[in-house]
C-alpha cells in the first residue's frame, strides 16, 4: 500500500549568513527595515514539502507517491526523481507557470529567513486525492485551496492522513484548522507552530491530540513529543555527526513517520525513525542530498537506540 504525499515542488536557493541577524536587526526600527546580508554560500537544490517527504520515505523502502502541480521549468527536478527512481505518476505540470521557489537564508544559530514565490503551487486545486492503493496521506504545505480540497477528499475517502500545515499555517483562520484537525488522523508541528495552533482554535494541546490519533509536536534540538492516546511520549533526537544545514529536516522526520505508520510500528519507535531520518538530513546540506542503505539505517538505529528496527 501507498502513501499519497500531498504537498509542493520546489526549487530551493539556499545561502548561508556567516553571522547572526539579531546583530544586524535592530528591534526599535523593525518599522523602517532596510537590511542586506552577505551570503558567501549559495546552493541550488531540489525541495518542496511532496518532494522532500517522497525522498525520505522511499530512502526508507516506503512506497512514496508524491502529489503536486510544477511549472515548465521542472526538467531537472524531473531527471533528479527519475535517477532516484521515485514514482512522479500525480505530478502535474502547469504549462504558464513556474515551479515553486524558495529563497532560504540561514544564520549561524540556524535561524532562517525565506522568501517564497508560488508558482504552479497555486494550482494544487486542480488535482483529486487519488484513493484506490492508498493506505495514508499527507496534506503538506502547498496551494491554500489544494490543501483545504485534499484533506477534504481523504476525510470522504475514509484514508487516514497526516495534516502537516508548516508555512502554509498562516494561511488559515481559527475555524480552518479546527476543520483540518477533525478530519485529520494526525497533525504534525513544530513547538513554534502548536504555538500558533492553539492560539488560532482556542484549544489546549490535550484538546488537539483528543481529536486526532496523534499529534506530534517537534522542538528542535529537544527531540519531540508525540501525543496518543492519552498519553505523551517523548522521543530524543538522534545524535548527528554533524550539524550541516537544518533546511528540509522537518520533511525527513515526515517521512519516518509515514514509514512507521505503513509498518504499523509504536509510537516511539515511529519517532526514533523520524528522529534519525532528521540527523541524516541535517548532516548534509539541502534537503535531498542525504543518502543510505536500508541496512545501513538499521545498523545506526541499532547503534543509536539499542534495540533491532523489526
Amino acid at each position: 500500500m501507498s502513501a499519497l504525499i500531498s504537498g509542493s515542488f520546489a526549487f530551493d536557493t539556499i545561502m548561508v549568513f556567516p553571522g547572526q541577524f539579531k546583530n544586524e536587526i535592530l528591534p526599535d526600527k523593525v518599522h523602517i527595515l532596510n537590511v542586506a546580508f552577505l551570503v558567501p554560500q549559495l546552493r541550488r537544490e531540489f525541495g518542496g514539502t511532496a518532494g522532500n517527504i517522497a525522498y525520505a520515505l522511499h530512502l526508507l523502502g516506503g512506497d512514496a507517491l508524491p502529489m503536486g502541480t510544477v511549472g515548465n521549468d521542472f526538467d531537472r527536478y524531473t531527471a533528479w526523481l527519475d535517477k532516484n527512481g521515485i514514482n512522479r505518476k500525480y505530478i502535474k505540470t502547469i504549462a504558464d507557470a513556474y515551479t515553486a521557489q524558495a529563497y532560504i537564508t540561514t544564520d549561524l544559530d540556524d535561524n532562517q529567513i525565506t522568501a517564497f514565490h508560488p508558482g504552479a503551487m497555486n494550482f494544487a486545486h486542480t488535482q483529486d486525492v487519488v484513493t484506490k492503493g492508498i493506505k495514508v496521506g499527507t496534506v503538506s504545505p502547498d496551494g491554500r485551496d489544494g490543501m483545504l480540497l485534499h484533506a477534504k477528499q481523504f476525510a470522504e475517502a475514509n484514508i487516514p492522513f497526516l495534516f502537516d500545515p508548516g508555512q502554509g499555517l498562516p494561511m488559515f483562520s481559527g475555524d480552518e484548522l479546527k476543520a483540518f484537525i477533525e478530519q485529520a488522523s494526525y497533525l504534525a508541528v513544530n513547538d513554534y507552530e502548536s504555538e500558533i495552533v492553539m492560539e488560532r482554535t482556542g484549544w489546549s494541546l490535550k484538546q488537539i491530540a483528543d481529536r486526532l490519533d496523534a499529534l506530534i509536536v517537534t522542538r528542535g534540538g529537544k527531540g519531540s513529543q508525540i501525543y496518543s492516546k492519552g498519553k505523551m511520549q517523548e522521543v530524543a533526537c538522534a545524535k548527528a555527526d554533524s550539524l550541516a544545514d537544518p533546511t528540509g529536516c522537518g520533511d525527513a522526520y515526515r517521512g519516518g513517520l509515514l514509514y512507521g505508520l505503513d509498518k504499523g510500528m509504536d509510537w516511539e519507535t515511529t519517532g526514533r525513525i523520524a528522529a534519525l531520518m532528521g540527523a541524516y538530513n541535517i548532516e548534509r546540506p539541502g534537503t535531498q542530498n542525504y543518502s543510505f542503505t536500508q541496512a545501513s539505517f538499521r545498523e545506526r538505529f541499532k547503534k543509536e537506540f539499542r534495540y533491532d528496527l523489526a
